[in-house]
């Protein structure tokens, strides 16, 4: 009874619909990668987690739309944890834009972190959160000096005999073979999510954009990105990268970075849309060489329980 009671307390005023709903709302308003009705829907089977979507209407008319398990927001990591599945994939901590109305001011009563400055607005329950996420600064953002680096560092790798080829020539069990290696020797542990990761890319593959660089045959730079296209915006999620240590000199990682940003800027502009490209949270030294801190919010269980109920959180 206590549970049905929180849930319909975070429920009020939302519906239950089905997932087509979702990604028709999502669609109509945008969102994120980590949003996207695609990533919600396979990641979650992965997971063997079941999906609650739920709808806030106006006057009949849908304004937002949520993916749900239990009182946290569909794919989160705490959730994982609770059902033992800890690190099962790996979406960095990822920008979250919900589907909702500029105007929705829905009330969000599920947990989440580290949603966006674009759902303000949209949202009516949304705190600040203490840390801020790292976005992609424009090529203009970036110093003349710093672009002719970038350039510099690419030519001569090129003429050391590198090669930069793209992601969709590789399947995705090459692609997490590449990417848990090099991660393996960049960071000295294993990357999250590395057990299923070809399962994971190929699940996300039509998402999934950028390159790889390779010295003498051997790959040397891998980063997982994945792009969502909205009809106002782009949304660019890099998840993680690997390098090999070994070809320093030539800062592959450094170079895969612009390469990377830099072909997402021009589709971005191509289409006339902003961009939205997260290198996840703002905590690295070299993420600010790149990246604008951008402020996101969170939204916290909304009831603190008393000690002799806690056993009805859920």
């Amino acid at each position: 009874l206590m549970l049905n009671r929180f849930q319909g307390w975070r429920e009020r005023g939302w519906s239950v619909v089905d997932a087509g709903t979702y990604a028709d709302a999502w669609q109509r308003f945008g969102g994120s990668v980590a949003t996207h009705p695609l990533v919600v829907e396979r990641l979650a089977q992965l997971a063997g987690i079941p999906v609650r979507y739920l709808a806030w209407e106006q006057g009949g008319e849908l304004k937002a739309a949520i993916p749900t398990w239990g009182r946290d927001l569909a794919l989160s990591k705490d959730v994982l944890k609770r059902h033992g599945k800890k690190g099962l994939f790996d979406l960095g901590n990822a920008e979250l834009i919900l589907p909702a109305a500029a105007d929705a001011a829905a009330p969000l009563r599920h947990r989440g972190r580290y949603l966006s400055q674009l759902c303000e607005g949209r949202f009516s329950t949304l705190k600040p959160q203490a840390e801020q996420l790292a976005m992609a600064r424009t090529p203009e953002e970036l110093s003349k000096k710093f672009r002719y680096n970038q350039r510099r560092e690419l030519r001569l790798l090129e003429e050391a005999g590198g090669v930069v080829r793209p992601v969709s020539e590789f399947s995705s069990v090459e692609l997490a073979s590449i990417y848990c290696d090099l991660f393996l020797r960049r960071w000295g542990f294993v990357a999250t999510g590395a057990e299923r990761m070809a399962e994971v890319i190929e699940l996300l593959r039509e998402l999934l954009i950028g390159s790889v660089v390779f010295l003498n045959d051997a790959p040397i730079a891998i980063q997982l990105v994945y792009r969502a296209e909205s009809p106002e915006w782009i949304s660019v999620e890099y998840v993680n990268g690997g390098v090999d240590p070994q070809t320093r000199e030539f800062s592959p990682g450094s170079v895969l970075s612009f390469i990377n940003t830099q072909a997402a800027w021009e589709q971005a502009r191509s289409v006339n849309k902003p961009l939205r490209f997260s290198f996840g949270r703002a905590d690295r030294e070299y993420k600010e060489r790149w990246c604008n801190p951008v402020p996101v919010f969170r939204v916290l269980s909304l009831i603190h329980i008393s000690e002799p109920t806690r056993h009805a959180q859920i």
